[in-house]
């Protein structure tokens, strides 16, 4: 037992002596406290925010409870608009074409007609019975198997699993963001103080729910399993000094890349539609991938995507908006997947080593290299004074 708490302590000061030195480096030690400090700020900012959410949303469920209460016990009649509001607002919860549905209510008999499928048949009629102030429902549908033929049930089909709860969402409400984080970090303290393997168990197990909860992001793309090409997704928009024509040529020559962008190496065009990039990873240790475009419009838009198998799944996509004075408005939009998710994506962002802290000073460095031609001195590739290729 002493050993082990002997090697937990050695962990613990050599990650603290890492930490430290990082910090405290005497080149660029300062800028990164800098960094850290500003990411501090905006975080308290964003803590600020987040309560005033929560706030808000426990007071507006509230409040609608009560008012469920009160509906419950009341003994009004409700106006047949209302109710025929309440039917609506359900059926694009339980059918896939709810545009095909009418509703029609006479003296609190919902009267349902129109085409639908006849898997969603029983569950529209059992939800619509259960809405409050519907007395009776009478089925007058078109059932079909298929929605083959049909107009009414062609076309993009919205998903019918139900009124799926809040914690079944891509998207947690702000209420039980606080509620289940606040579980998971009573649940994690309880588990901390136990040395058992059950204690280890209910530790991760609410370190995950934690994790969740402040992420509010769904758990492949917390943990980057099975979450293919979109965990994190970033979105910057930028405006170029020249034509939309210039910008897109530059952006089509993949040798220019190492020279405004920070990590990429080198860019190597395998066929048109085909690149491999060398890109700077962690610790100094080079990662490579192969790259195919999926959208190509000459002059106007410009989509990639990484080959299945890559280290780093990754797609993005820039628009080329030509503005009214001759500049061009760039609309670049990202997905990528790194190691451990949006996990290892939080760990990245702390130390301003992510995609998405990094693409604003490259994008800065492209707009110089394209208005002035000089190549940046802090880009991956180091020729100062080279211009870029057209």
């Amino acid at each position: 037992m002493k050993a082990t708490n002997r090697n937990l302590g050695l962990l613990g000061s050599v990650g603290l002596g890492a930490i430290l030195m990082y910090i405290f480096d005497p080149g660029i030690g300062k800028r990164r406290r800098a960094l850290i400090r500003d990411k501090m700020f905006r975080l308290a900012h964003r803590t600020a925010d987040a309560i005033d959410a929560i706030s808000h949303d426990l007071q507006n469920r509230i409040l609608g409870l009560v008012a469920e209460t009160r509906g419950l016990t009341a003994k009004k009649e409700v106006g047949e608009d209302v109710l025929t509001q309440r039917v609506r607002s359900r059926l694009g919860l339980l059918v896939s074409h709810p545009s095909s549905v009418e509703v029609r209510v006479e003296n609190g008999k919902v009267i349902l007609s129109g085409p639908i499928l006849g898997n969603e048949v029983d569950r529209l009629l059992r939800r619509i019975s259960s809405v409050r102030g519907v007395r009776t429902v009478e089925n007058r549908l078109e059932v079909h198997e298929s929605a083959e033929s049909i107009p009414g049930l062609q076309g993009e089909t919205k998903s019918s699993k139900g009124e799926a709860p809040d914690f079944m969402q891509s998207n947690w409400s702000p209420a039980t963001r606080f509620t289940v984080g606040t579980a998971a970090g009573a649940s994690l303290f309880c588990a901390a103080r136990r040395r058992d393997k059950l204690g280890a168990a209910v530790a991760i197990l609410s370190t995950v729910m934690l994790a969740r909860a402040l992420a509010n992001m769904e758990f492949r793309r917390l943990v980057g399993v099975g979450a293919g090409r979109r965990a994190i997704d970033i979105r910057k928009i930028i405006n170029v000094a020249a034509p939309a024509e210039h910008v897109f040529s530059f952006w089509t020559n993949y040798e220019n890349f190492p020279r405004f962008m920070s990590n990429v190496r080198n860019v190597r065009q395998m066929s048109e539609s085909r690149s491999h990039w060398l890109v700077a990873g962690p610790a100094g240790l080079d990662i490579e991938w192969d790259a195919v475009l999926s959208s190509y419009v000459p002059n106007e838009t410009l989509a990639w995507k990484t080959v299945p198998g890559s280290p780093i799944q990754h797609a993005g996509i820039v628009r080329f908006q030509p503005n009214p004075d001759g500049t061009t408005r760039l609309d670049v939009r990202m997905s990528y997947n790194p190691v451990m998710g949006g996990l290892g994506h939080a760990v990245a962002a702390l130390f301003g080593a992510d995609p998405k802290s990094r693409i604003d000073e490259d994008l800065m460095r492209m707009k110089t290299m394209i208005e002035t031609g000089i190549a940046a001195h802090d880009a991956a590739r180091k020729e100062k004074g080279e211009a870029y290729i057209h």
